[in-house]
This record gives structure tokens, C-alpha cells and sequence, in this order.
């Protein structure tokens, strides 16, 4: 039986970061568009750190059963580890997912808007598709846009829209923003799984590019944020705060550039979902203060 501290190992709270700085960037734009509402910002916020939790747990089951985390480089799997039965990880992310879906239906019921439901389904079954079912569209290099689309666009979008009703074009520029960061988190994860990932079948977006061309896709994905800042400034000069966290990705980069594999990849995860939480909360700061 798995211990707390392996179940939380388990939740991987390195990710944490993808489910807080969408929710906090989507804060700062509805600020700025007067429309803030503390309870409905916590509920996105709780959805989105349900969601994450389970699809973790759900991608650890799923990739447990197949076998393909027999031989992982990084953090505790707790099925391929076999320090937890199937079932019980099954159940967590499905009580995960099961929360996250209730705590978004009092979301919707709270906003009026029914359509809401549509994209939360969307949003579900995304997270069980991507290592679950048949044909898992994570083993076909298209984790990385699910990525960007869910935990970006509809992330912080969404925790606007519950909110005020309509968006911004400095709230889709945040979720951009947002959303690339995220994106370069899993395609860090999949740089250092390339070995792994290759022998067993899993075939991600970074197995298809190769090393050479996944490192240069997360260099541009990290850029990118930055670049919208500049842009967002032009009508919001506050923003360009938000460039002091370019700093903090000189770690990482300069890992990804050295060519470090395996275990060396592994804080880049870390520093890459640091660099996100804090691009977003100057962002967000910037934004309310406009």
C-alpha cells in the first residue's frame, strides 16, 4: 500500500503550477475588466488543480497498465512502481475528475451559461484520452496541443468569461502566454522520456521531432510568452514588470541547450512551471493595476 507521501508524489505537485497561473492570469484580466468575483475565481481555481490532479493520477494509471512507466527517468509512478494496485489509482482519478466536473457544474449553474457544460466535458474527457482508451492521443503527438488548448485558452479564458461574461484581448494574450509555458513544461517531460517513450511505442510530439528539434521547440515556446508582453504593453505599459522572470529561465535553458538528458531534465519541469506562476502573477498584478 502507497504511503501519503508516495500518493502525493504520486499527484506530482510539480504540475501544480499549470492549474494555478491560468486561474491567476484570468484573475488579473477580469479585474481589469471590473467584473471580479473572489468565490467564482476559487472555484476555477479548484477545478482546474482537480483536473490536473486527476489527469495525473489518470495518466499514471493508463500508462501503468501498458507497461510503458516499467522503466521511467523521473518522478514515482505509483502503478509502474507497483506501489499501488490499478484500482485504487483508477479511483483517484476518477474521483479527481468527478470533482472537478461538480465543482464546474455549480460554476456553470452560478453563470447561466449552459454551453459552459459543453466545453467542461471537453475538458474531462481530455484528460482521460490522453494516455486512457483504446487510442490515446498522447501516443500520437498531440498531448502538446491538448496542452496548450485546456490548460491555456479554455484555463484562462474560462476563469474570465465565469466572471465577466466576455473577454479581453489581454486576457487571450495571457492565455497564450500561459499556454505555451504549459505546453513547454510536457514537451521538457517528453524531452527526457524520448529513450523510454521510443521503445515501448508512445509515440509523443517530442519522439516524432527528435532531441535536437524538441529542444528548439521548448526554447520557442518559452520565448513566446515574453514577446507578448512586449505586446500587451503597448496599450498596457505596466506589463513589461513581467519580464524580470525571464531570469529565472536561465537554468533551464541553459540544460535544454547543453544537452542534458534523463535526470538532468528533471528540474527544468520545475523551473519552467516556476517561471509560468510567476510570469502570470506579474502579469495578472499588472493587469488588475491598469
Amino acid at each position: 500500500m502507497a504511503t501519503v507521501t508516495e500518493w502525493i508524489e504520486g499527484a506530482r505537485p510539480r504540475t501544480l503550477p499549470n492549474a494555478v497561473a491560468p486561474v491567476l492570469a484570468g484573475v488579473g484580466a477580469t479585474i481589469q475588466l471590473g467584473a471580479f468575483s473572489w468565490w467564482r475565481s476559487l472555484l476555477a481555481l479548484l477545478v482546474a488543480l482537480s483536473l490536473i490532479v486527476g489527469v495525473n493520477f489518470a495518466n499514471d494509471y493508463s500508462d501503468g497498465i501498458r507497461g510503458t512507466d516499467e522503466n521511467r527517468v523521473g518522478p514515482l509512478r505509483l502503478v509502474g512502481s507497483g506501489v499501488a494496485a490499478p484500482k485504487t489509482v483508477l479511483v483517484a482519478a476518477l474521483t479527481c475528475l468527478g470533482l472537478a466536473g461538480v465543482l464546474g457544474l455549480v460554476l456553470v449553474a452560478a453563470t447561466g451559461k449552459w454551453w459552459l457544460l459543453a466545453m467542461g466535458a471537453l475538458c474531462i474527457l481530455g484528460a482521460w484520452f490522453y494516455t486512457g482508451g483504446k487510442k490515446p492521443y498522447g501516443y500520437v503527438g498531440l498531448g502538446e496541443i491538448a496542452v496548450f488548448v485546456f490548460f491555456g485558452l479554455a484555463a484562462v479564458l474560462g476563469t474570465v468569461y465565469v466572471q465577466a461574461g466576455t473577454i479581453s484581448w489581454p486576457a487571450l494574450g495571457a492565455a497564450v502566454g500561459i499556454g505555451c509555458f504549459s505546453t513547454g513544461v510536457l514537451t521538457a517531460n517528453n524531452l527526457r522520456d524520448i529513450p523510454t517513450d521510443r521503445e515501448v511505442g508512445k509515440n509523443t510530439l517530442a519522439v516524432r521531432l527528435g532531441d535536437a528539434s524538441t529542444r528548439r521547440f521548448y526554447l520557442t515556446l518559452v520565448t513566446v510568452p515574453f514577446v507578448i508582453t512586449v505586446l500587451l504593453a503597448l496599450a498596457h505599459p505596466l506589463v513589461l514588470i513581467a519580464l524580470v522572470t525571464a531570469v529565472l529561465l536561465v537554468t533551464p535553458v541553459r540544460v535544454i541547450i547543453s544537452g542534458g538528458t534523463g535526470p538532468r531534465l528533471i528540474p527544468v519541469l520545475r523551473d519552467t512551471g516556476l517561471v509560468m506562476l510567476a510570469w502570470s502573477a506579474f502579469t495578472s498584478l499588472a493587469l488588475a493595476l491598469s
